[in-house]
């Protein structure tokens, strides 16, 4: 398991629109894309640089195919990260102000102090 590498997806499909939009309409696809062509990059460097060891495990792979943030908090993916990604993706299918967030907020609400390790 590594956290790290979940919190790398969901920070940088976060932040490209289009990815944002194939993580929605095809999870299974990006989510296979990401972690064939995405996920040994190395950030913030030449492109170029890679690592060849990085691989989701099939549970983490699992969560995030289905948008399961639940999953993901308990494999120790970052709350705040998959908040923001899962906002951009589905707070527009809702009406209400907060709606979205209301949601996600109570299917977390079973867990209890201390939660999940969610250092990297």
């Amino acid at each position: 398991m590594s956290r790290y590498l979940l919190d790398k997806f969901l920070y940088t499909v976060d932040r490209d629109p289009e990815l944002v939009e194939r993580y929605r309409a095809d999870p299974q696809g990006l989510v296979r894309w990401w972690e064939a062509e995405r996920a040994n990059a190395v950030l913030n460097c030449h492109t170029g640089e890679a690592s060849t060891w990085l691989r989701f495990t099939p549970a983490e792979r699992a969560a995030l195919i289905a948008h399961d943030h639940v999953a993901l908090f308990q494999l120790g993916a970052h709350p705040f990260l998959t908040l923001t990604l899962f906002i951009a993706m589905f707070e527009r299918d809702n009406t209400e102000p907060l709606e979205y967030q209301k949601a996600y907020a109570a299917r977390l609400a079973h867990f209890d102090l201390p939660y999940p390790d969610i250092a990297t």
